[in-house]
């Protein structure tokens, strides 16, 4: 993985004098996180705070490769099945509950390790970001999407930027969800979203981020991994998981969720089971590739490639690069 520069292995300890730790473990769907995060947590004496954001829904099982309560080992895991698929649930506010998380365990004295393969929540939390606390406001939004519809996205665009040009030159004009929110931050706080980051990034994390990136150096060892446990998706009932969900009545959010989106037009009846399970695949794929990308700027992230290791193998290395060969 030619993207991804190999990092200083800083150990654990020399960040005793400095911050407290966090661990992350980060990768691909499909590369394995959650298993290595539970072994972890059991050599170390850790709790793991889930970074997806579909995991967050107690409806998502199969779609997101939960872990069951057999799984999680005994490992208490927190930010997980706690939220209908009906609700949102901001960067902000999962920032906020992981971070007062973090807080609890390093008073308990328990190493906190994230694991997931939402890249924004991990990046955002290494980072110490603080995104604005506003509310959505549902009415304001829809107002907002009414005129995108009318006038046209280019529109929209413009307003943004009017009030926050840093903001708009960084967005493009199609990136409605990114633009209709900063435009309601601007209208609820008077301050634009700009303003919020630099901010934000004005205040230093309270710890230190420390972590593995698991990758495969031939991609199509990942691409068949994906294809497997789609396979086992679909004998485990994901078509019903989500038809139930449909029925649900989704979030916008939780309506773009990979494992569901993809059975809409079979619930439709304009493709059949097999053309649904090949669309999948093929949006799993391409998730996968965008996380590698996102995951490979991470300075705190050390690469691990992981195509011939067996389990033992990935977690003694990956204890070895945390600095703890306990």
């Amino acid at each position: 993985m030619s993207s991804v520069k190999r990092r200083s292995k800083n150990s654990l300890a020399e960040y005793s004098n400095q911050k407290k730790p966090v661990l992350v473990v980060a990768g691909p769907t499909a590369a394995g996180k959650t298993r290595l995060a539970i072994a972890i947590a059991k050599r170390l004496g850790g709790e793991i705070i889930s970074a997806d954001s579909m995991q967050i829904y107690k409806e998502m099982n199969i779609s997101t490769a939960k872990p069951s309560p057999e799984e999680r080992q005994g490992v208490p895991h927190h930010l997980m099945d706690f939220l209908s698929v009906s609700q949102e649930f901001s960067v902000a506010e999962y920032l906020a509950a992981a971070r007062e998380l973090i807080a609890d365990m390093h008073v308990r004295g328990v190493l906190p390790i994230v694991t997931g393969g939402t890249g924004l929540y991990i990046s955002s939390l290494a980072a110490g970001i603080r995104f604005a606390e506003a509310r959505r406001d549902e009415a304001l939004r829809e107002r907002l999407a009414h005129e995108a519809k009318e006038h046209g996205n280019e529109h929209l665009w413009r307003r943004l930027e009017s009030v926050d040009p840093t903001a708009a030159v960084r967005l493009h004009p199609n990136n409605m969800g990114r633009i209709i929110r900063a435009l309601e931050l601007y209208e609820l706080t008077g301050i634009p979203m700009s303003e919020h980051v630099r901010r934000s990034r004005e205040i230093p994390p309270e710890f230190e981020s420390k972590g593995v990136l698991l990758y495969f150096k031939d991609r199509q060892t990942l691409y068949g991994r994906i294809e497997r446990r789609v396979d086992e998706m679909l004998k485990a009932g994901i078509a019903n998981e989500a038809l139930r969900i449909m029925q649900a009545n989704p979030c916008k959010t939780a309506a773009q969720a990979i494992g569901y989106k993809e059975f809409i037009p079979y619930f439709e009846g304009k493709i059949t089971l097999e053309q649904a399970a090949i669309e999948l695949k093929t949006q799993t794929r391409r998730y996968a590739k965008r996380q590698m990308t996102w995951f490979s700027h991470a300075d705190y992230l050390t690469p691990l490639a992981i195509d011939n290791l067996s389990e033992k193998e990935i977690e003694k290395t990956a204890l070895g690069i945390l600095g703890n060969n306990a």
